[in-house]
This record gives C-alpha cells, sequence and structure tokens, in this order.
C-alpha cells in the first residue's frame, strides 16, 4: 500500500492550513465571503481577471494590507506556482509567459484549490447572518 498522498489530498491540507490561517485573523468573515465566490469568479472572469483583482484590493501603492483578498491572492498563486512550477509571479507569468493550454492548466488548478478552501471556509469560518 503506497503512503503517498494524492494530488486531491495535497490540495485539501493547502486548502485547510490556510483557512485555518484565515481564521485567526481579524479579517476571517470577509475571508469566508471571498474565499465562497472565488471559483466562481475564476470560472465566470477567468484566472487573470481574478488574481488582479484581488491583488487590486488586497493592496495599497503596491503593499499588501494583510487583508482577505491579499491572503486568498496569495493561497491561490503561491499553490498553482508551485504546482506548475513557475519561478516568477503569477500574473506576470500569465500575462508574459503563459501559451493557451499553460494557462487552462494553471486555471483548473486554482478553481481545485479554492473549491477546498471554499467548502472548508463553509465549515470553519464566521459569515454573515444574512448568508445562506
Amino acid at each position: 500500500m503506497s503512503r503517498q498522498q494524492s494530488l486531491e489530498q495535497k490540495r485539501a491540507k493547502a486548502a485547510w492550513d490556510r483557512v485555518k490561517h484565515a481564521r485567526a485573523q481579524r479579517y476571517a468573515k470577509d475571508y469566508s465571503s471571498l474565499a465562497r465566490s472565488a471559483p466562481t469568479e475564476i470560472q465566470t472572469n477567468g484566472l487573470g481577471q481574478t488574481l488582479a483583482f484581488w491583488r487590486a484590493k488586497g493592496s495599497k501603492n503596491g503593499e499588501p494590507k494583510n487583508n482577505e483578498h491579499d491572503q486568498l491572492f496569495n493561497d491561490v498563486s503561491k499553490w498553482v506556482k508551485v504546482q506548475l512550477s513557475i519561478e516568477k509571479d503569477l500574473l506576470k507569468w500569465i500575462m508574459d509567459d503563459a501559451t493557451t493550454s499553460d494557462y487552462r492548466l494553471a486555471t483548473a488548478e486554482a478553481i481545485a484549490l479554492s473549491t477546498w478552501i471554499k467548502r472548508f471556509a463553509e465549515s470553519e469560518l464566521p459569515k454573515d447572518e444574512m448568508e445562506d
């Protein structure tokens, strides 16, 4: 019997760790809301557009704000970069280097991770009473 984790198990572990981190932050409720819409946002608007939006909302004058947008941008970017062996900034890679096939693969990986984050956020993070 193999002790090697499947990719889905690795995604789940990474998502769990990121949600656990968010739970301890002042922006936990906002991260929860953002995480729950992330897979749909990526699917609807595209990975590049979604990452650019999160970066814009997560920084001011090029400096991270340490908020829910900044964290989710980093959570998804770091995962995709490791999985696709990308060494540069993910947005820069999308603009400069990614082929259509690369972009599709990066998008699929981002959606897969963000779906796990969404599920854990739904169960582990606070949410607005008006939601659900």
